[in-house]
């Protein structure tokens, strides 16, 4: 992360002894807080509670959850251990529901196990290969957000006025950042951008995290209550929407931080090039449409409550969606480490899917070449 040595997520210490570290962001902007997690429980609950947040994030968290689960595990065979690790994943995938890459990851731990398992691998093996694994989900991040910024900049013009919404940066992933990488890749350019940042109600993330990234980055912005946004597009005062997303159908019907909808409404209506930015896994194909995409409810205190602070009537009824689903007909564009995929979704996502995942079995090929070695 600039201007640290930190990660968002990282493992610190040895393959024996070693935990894993994350930034608790709830205290952002005002410190920076390492929390170590030596238990699958206690990662759970940092992803509940959102010490953890942002898809790529979580989804390298819950990789390392499934290393640190088969290290607990009192499992004595391959078999009981792939056992365990299926619970494992079922509590992991269920802290955070929309967040599709989280499946995503704790399911390519889980394969591995299980196909050491059936390629009869030394059980005394496996625990290390399987955080070995997770390191490279965690290093396959970095790579992804990278190539996002580099084809997610050709959308972004010299002198760009860029509205972006929640926190996509490297606080939300491992490093670098999916919508907001490719405004660092933007900078990094010289394209003399300008950031307008959403606040982001009810969690303030825009104000708490992105506008933090961007300071520490020396990123041009400025911060804007939520409802700033319609009044900025109509005064012709953003050229490109920018945000990330939790779940991508397979139509382009996109769940992100709620809120999001009503800022690519209002840039389809002036004319305002829409552009979500993801990393494949992202991209669920097996959802049909964001109907069928499922949505987290949360606490009602975080609507109530500004911090610590009551600022709605006590007892007052709370309806708190974490997200919303934008119709893909309001994306200009989804921008994804294999490129930019534009209408007709069904066909630019599902390549894009296609291309990703060859490039992922090609790698995998390699690897496993030395994680199936019975020495």
């Amino acid at each position: 992360m600039s201007e640290t040595n930190h990660r968002s997520v990282f493992w610190q210490g040895d393959d024996n002894n070693g935990q894993l570290m994350m930034i608790d962001q709830r205290d952002l902007p005002h410190s920076v807080k390492l929390v170590p997690h030596t238990t699958v429980v206690e990662i759970i609950d940092s992803i509940k509670k959102m010490l953890v947040r942002g898809a790529p994030a979580i989804g390298a968290a819950g990789a390392y959850g499934m290393a640190i689960g088969a290290m607990k595990s009192l499992a004595t065979t391959a078999e009981a251990l792939c056992d365990d690790l299926g619970k494992v994943k079922a509590d992991l995938d269920a802290s955070r529901p929309t967040a599709v890459n989280l499946m995503w990851a704790t399911a390519r731990i889980l394969e591995l196990a299980n196909l050491m398992a059936e390629h009869q691998v030394p059980f005394e093996l496996f625990r290390r290969r399987l955080l070995a694994e997770a390191h490279e989900i965690a290093e396959d991040d970095i790579r992804i957000n990278r190539s996002i910024g580099e084809h997610g900049t050709k959308v972004v013009k010299q002198n760009a006025n860029i509205l972006h919404h929640c926190n996509t940066g490297r606080l939300a992933t491992v490093d670098h950042g999916t919508a907001l990488g490719v405004i660092y890749t933007s900078h990094e350019q010289g394209k003399n951008i300008h950031v307008w940042v959403d606040e982001t109600r009810p969690r303030l993330q825009g104000a708490k995290l992105t506008a933090w990234e961007l300071m520490r980055s020396k990123v041009p912005f400025h911060l804007v209550a939520d409802n700033a946004a319609g009044l900025l597009m109509y005064s012709k005062k953003v050229d490109v929407v920018l945000f990330g997303a939790d779940r991508v159908a397979a139509n382009g019907d996109t769940a992100n931080k709620i809120g999001t909808y009503k800022i690519a409404l209002c840039g389809h209506e002036n004319q305002v090039p829409v552009f979500a930015c993801v990393p494949t896994p992202t991209i669920d194909l097996t959802i049909k449409s964001g109907a069928d995409i499922p949505i987290e409810e949360r606490s009602s205190d975080e609507v109530t409550h500004i911090g610590k602070e009551e600022i709605a009537p006590p007892g007052c009824p709370v309806f708190n969606p974490a997200f919303d689903v934008t119709p893909c007909k309001f994306l200009t564009g989804i921008v994804t480490e294999e490129g930019i995929c534009y209408p007709p979704f069904e066909v630019s996502l599902k390549e894009a899917k296609d291309k990703a995942e060859a490039r992922v079995r090609d790698a995998w090929k390699q690897r496993s070449q030395s994680y199936l070695s019975k020495a």
